[in-house]
Order: structure tokens, then sequence, then C-alpha cells
């Protein structure tokens, strides 16, 4: 697409973080594939575990929301769930060590993201909008190295429309100039089209099981976009 074919300048960016400008959840793939080999359960397969785990997940986030430490928790409950072995301390500490290797990874961001930001921060206004554990998002921003780039920064509990919808009070922003750029449909695209702005899918090919879903492009009057990469935003923008 050529650049008469863009969207004027002045448009508002809210833009996903995990998974759609740095690498996340295979972070937490590993530690989840590293406790099923610790758990080793002899009945349940791999799959058979993931799965229980998916499930104590999502009842889990309902308590603790999103990040390390509920993640954490969720691997311990797992354990208790599944293994006929009794929860010692030192089994603890072991789980809780499996899963807090996550914050040990240096942060790797996406190709093509940090040029492709320095060039849309220049015709538009751009928000990072992301939801967990605010310390942990924050921290991943600072050494994102891309704060330059951004207006603000929104760390919500959960992204539904009643998130996007504050947001775009919060900012005063024009729901017609405003778009949701994300890899998620359950949490990036399909909430905010509901609230009433335009988004734009960026398939990541390793999603969370949670944040998988159908995009839903008739749920509000908003446009959707689907785009290769997150490069390819600049042919729109």
């Amino acid at each position: 697409m050529s650049s008469e074919h863009r969207h004027p300048p002045g448009q508002n960016l809210l833009i996903d973080a995990d998974d759609t400008l740095w690498e996340n959840n295979i972070y937490f793939e590993r530690a989840i594939a590293n406790f099923i080999s610790f758990l080793n359960h002899h009945e349940y397969t791999p799959d058979q575990v993931r799965e229980v785990l998916y499930d104590v997940e999502r009842e889990n986030i309902r308590q603790h929301g999103y990040g390390m430490n509920s993640f954490a928790i969720a691997l311990v409950k797992c354990f208790e769930q599944l293994s006929v072995e009794p929860l010692t301390p030192a089994l603890h500490e072991t789980i809780h060590g499996i899963a807090y290797t996550i914050a040990e990874h240096p942060m790797e961001l996406l190709p093509e993201v940090a040029e492709t930001l320095a060039d849309l921060a220049q015709r538009h206004h751009l928000f990072l909008v992301t939801k967990g554990n605010i310390t942990e998002q924050t921290g991943k921003f600072e050494r994102s190295g891309l704060q330059e780039h951004f207006t603000a920064v929104e760390v919500v509990a959960e992204k539904n429309a009643h998130a996007y919808n504050s947001i775009v009070e919060k900012y005063a922003l024009v729901r017609e100039q405003t778009w949701m750029i994300g890899n998620s449909p359950s949490s990036d695209i399909n909430p905010a089209l509901e609230a009433g702005l335009h988004a734009v899918f960026v398939p990541h090919r390793n999603t969370w099981m949670l944040e998988r879903g159908e995009l839903r492009p008739s749920i509000g009057n908003g446009r959707l976009l689907e785009v290769a990469s997150f490069g390819h935003l600049r042919n729109y923008f």
C-alpha cells in the first residue's frame, strides 16, 4: 500500500505490549514444559496436564490477576491437584523457581518493532495499553527502550470494553481516530471493537491459549484490519 492510502496523521494508536512488541508467552511455555517434566505424571499426558493447568489459570486469574506471581500460584495449585506426593516446602520452592525463571529472560523485541514505532510516532499519538501486574509491565516497558515513542502508558487489570472506554474518556480520544493494535482477539480486538474503536490484528505464532479466540469484526461499527507483521503497520499509518 502506498503512502497516499495511509490514514491521515493524528490517529491515536493504542498498542498492546506482550507478544505484540516483545516476546512473552514463549517464556511461560518453556516454564510450563519444565513444570510438566518436573511433575512427571504417570497417568496424565503432557497435553492433559496442560489442560488442567489452563483450567487452574482461568480460575486463578479471577482472584490473583495476571503476572508471574499468579502463574506461580497456578503451578502450585496444579501440582497439588495432580501429584500423589504432598507439597513440601522444598517442592513449593522448586515450583516457584520454575515460574520465576521467566523474570530472568532479556527483553526480546519482535522484528521491526523499534523502527516501526519510531516511524509511527512522527505522525500519530502512541499509547501503550497492556494488562497485568503494574510493576512487572512497567518494568518491562522501561527495559524495552521504547518509552520515547509513547504519549502514555496504561496498565489495566483486564482488557474489556469498559477499560477501553475509560482510556478514551481519560485522554479525550475521538473514537473514529482511535485504533487498538494487538495479537489477542479476546483482549485486544473484540473488546476494542465493542467499545466503538477500530482495531488492527497482528498475529503472533505463539499467542497464549487463554488469549485465543475468533475475531468478531461485526461486534461494533469500527474497522478491523489484519496485517501480517508489526512492520506492515507503516503501510496503513
